[in-house]
């Protein structure tokens, strides 16, 4: 591969990744989702505005983003490392999410985009990780908490089933990368403030 193939890969993960599903969607129904609930434009967040049909379709198709660039790369640019193009494309994907060009370049956390991604390339550690989400989100009813758990077991994961060090340094970054992306959640989950599925609303 070229160097404008790499950028090309780059250029076009991150445009595929900046589109700011939760965002449009809401907007179309006159609600701006930044200044609802969290003020994320994240599935979760689109789940309290609008309902669950909503919320879960913005999260099928912001895992389809994660997913669509990094496991078709490989057929278009048959001659690059599968590795390193699966996580250039990963990368280019979730920073589109996170930092969006359409919204003065703040976006969501990444969780949906970077699944859909995972899935394309460590299926195995990501079927694990969702384990450990759903075991994590049954017991505290926190989305955000599953979420932060879900990170750090990531590269735990990859590091038990791929034996990979590429795989196993990436993973460490993107964990660290989704941790950040939840600081606000964490200082509410420290002050007892922080939203949680199914509670009753005052």
């Amino acid at each position: 591969m070229t160097a404008g193939d790499w950028i090309l890969c780059v250029v076009a993960s991150y445009l595929l990744g900046s589109i700011p599903t939760g965002f449009v969607w809401c907007k179309a129904r006159g609600i701006d989702i930044r200044k609802v609930g969290s003020g994320n434009i994240g599935a979760t967040n689109v789940m309290r505005a609008l309902g669950k049909p909503i919320g879960i379709t913005v999260l099928l198709i912001d895992v389809a983003k994660g997913f669509v660039p990094v496991f078709a790369a490989p057929a278009f640019f048959s001659q690059a490392d599968v590795t390193v193009l699966r996580i250039v494309c990963c990368v280019g994907v979730v920073a589109g999410h996170n930092w969006t060009c359409w919204l003065k370049f703040k976006g969501g956390k990444g969780i949906a985009t970077s699944a859909g991604a995972l899935l394309a390339m460590l299926t195995m550690p990501l079927l694990c990780v969702l384990a450990v989400w759903g075991i994590v989100f049954a017991v505290s009813r926190y989305v955000s908490l599953a979420s932060i758990v879900a990170a750090a077991a990531l590269p735990v994961a990859t590091w038990l089933i791929m034996h990979d060090r590429t795989f196993i340094i990436f993973t460490v970054i993107l964990s660290a990368l989704a941790i950040y992306k939840h600081k606000s959640n964490i200082e509410r989950l420290l002050a007892g403030t922080e939203n949680r599925i199914g509670a009753k609303k005052i």
